[in-house]
């Protein structure tokens, strides 16, 4: 624990209040009513330098339930604007957030604090500027989850709830989540100034992004086109993770989109049970314009809205170069990730047929995604095996003879050993994912009961996806036939 500090230690660095006014809105949280901790979590305190026993003091609940400012915090909400469901809407920004600051670790990175639930802000439009406390727990385990699947993401510190009624459609308690990342400006921070004109605004912007976060382009001749070229080389291959790991996000409006990449804004998000290409996690979503297999594209449509967002800062080479970057590196990933998943080592021309083949297979026998992919390491090569265990669990069974055949043959032209490829696809393909049943329960223990220990269970299975943890095989399984039923929306 050397070196870790306490709350009123944390070494506060806000750079992002430097830039003019116009970029946010000076406000402080309003505090939960009899505000409670929740959950916490020691990996993400690691980060800031916070030593844990700060969490077991009564403070720690007043700083992230809003009744108590730390000592170096300057309280923002960030402004910006984006294109929600293809369609721009101008008056956006932090409508329930609140930057509390930015802190400096003794390694010399930056992390946000950011308070989600904190109240009402200038861009709060019609809204109560709360959360509740159903959403904040899938938001904090989701983001847990994805950092263990090795997925860029915001990290979740602490929820602070309270039973303060919060309206959504019906009513609910409330909330606050602490979120941290390197920066929480996203596409939208720059759409919001091109719409205005304020032109001067985005290239302030630009160079505040390229000093903070990528100073080795602050030196390059055309390092405006070189930041674009980065943010769609990011975008891309985190969208083909999502796309490896069976991860619908639900709402990919360019304001949920990070300029560094990493997955922002939970929200009706949901891991595939069955596969099925057309899946649309977000009730609300009543066309499925963000629906699973649309991801890549809707990621190239919102590089094309923050391309246009830095428009007066590039030529129209430099921003068909960009969103170039964006197709090719999203493919190369994509099919290098599907590879390490089907337990294949080198690239081969009909990879792409082999796996399309595979995906429609699982869709038209209604195969678990996650189920699936890792029991496929149990396959075995030997002349004369039927791989049974596999074969049984396909309704399709000579359609799964066929594709098996296949791959067997695959294999074998690259010298694939088993017990080899065996390990290599546990390590990609995991065991566990946060399926929506298993947020549920947890919600309703919390929600329910004030039982909060299924949250803190969950976080501690979702750290280390890839590794079987016997005692916790349950949460392996396909959902029950209930858990096939929930329905999440934006308010999720």
């Amino acid at each position: 624990m050397s070196g870790l500090r306490k709350l009123e230690d944390l070494s506060f660095d806000n750079t992002y209040v430097r830039l003019p006014e116009a970029f946010y809105a000076r406000v402080s949280p309003t505090p939960l009513s009899n505000p409670c901790l929740v959950t916490f979590n020691p990996d993400a305190a690691a980060l800031i330098d916070l030593h844990p026993d700060e969490a077991k003091r009564p403070e720690f609940v007043g700083c992230f339930g809003g009744s108590l400012a730390l000592p170096g915090s300057e309280p923002v909400a960030m402004l910006y604007s984006g294109h929600q469901f293809g369609h721009y809407v101008s008056k956006l920004g932090d409508g329930r957030a609140i930057l509390l600051g930015e802190i400096r670790n003794h390694a010399g990175e930056k992390w946000d604090l950011h308070l989600k639930g904190a109240g009402l802000t200038p861009f709060s439009r019609d809204d109560d500027g709360r959360a509740v406390l159903r959403s904040s727990i899938r938001e904090y385990l989701c983001s847990e989850a994805m950092h263990g699947l090795g997925i860029p993401t915001t990290r979740a510190l602490c929820i602070v709830g309270s039973d303060e009624p919060v309206y959504r459609e019906k009513v609910e308690t409330g909330a606050m989540l602490v979120r941290l990342a390197p920066t929480h400006v996203r596409f939208g921070s720059f759409e919001v100034f091109y719409y205005r004109r304020q032109h001067d605004y985005i290239k302030l912007l630009a160079d505040y992004v390229i000093a903070q976060h990528f100073p080795t382009l602050a030196i390059a001749k055309e390092k405006y086109a070189r930041l674009l070229d980065e943010i769609a080389a990011r975008t891309a291959r985190l969208i083909a993770k999502w796309q490896a790991v069976g991860f619908a996000h639900g709402v990919m409006n360019s304001d949920n989109m990070s300029i560094l990449g990493l997955t922002l804004d939970y929200g009706p998000f949901g891991f595939l049970d069955e596969y099925h290409s057309t899946f649309v996690c977000n009730h609300s979503d009543t066309h499925g314009r963000y629906a699973f297999h649309h991801q890549p594209d809707i990621g190239y449509f919102n590089m094309r809205c923050l391309a246009q967002g830095l428009s007066p800062l590039l030529s129209q080479e430099e921003t068909k170069s960009a969103l170039a970057t964006y197709e090719a590196v999203f493919t190369e990933h994509y099919a290098e990730l599907m590879r390490a998943k089907l337990g294949l080592r080198e690239s081969r021309p009909d990879d792409a047929t082999l796996l399309t083949g595979l995906l429609e297979l699982m869709q038209d026998n209604r195969m678990d995604y996650t189920i699936f992919f890792r029991s496929l390491s149990r396959f075995r090569q030997k002349p004369g095996e039927r791989n049974e265990g596999l074969r049984d669990s396909f309704q399709d069974r000579d359609g799964f003879d066929i594709w098996a055949a296949r791959y067997r043959e695959r294999l074998r032209a690259e010298g694939s050993r088993d017990e080899e490829r065996a390990a290599c696809m546990n390590r990609v393909n995991p065991e566990y994912v946060l399926r929506n049943y298993l947020a549920q329960i947890a919600i309703q223990r919390a929600t329910e009961q004030k039982d909060f220990s299924e949250i803190e269970r969950l976080r501690k299975l979702l750290r280390d996806p890839f590794s079987e943890q016997p005692e916790h095989e349950q949460y392996s399984a396909s959902p029950p036939d209930w858990g096939k039923q929930i329905v999440v929306g934006c308010s999720s």
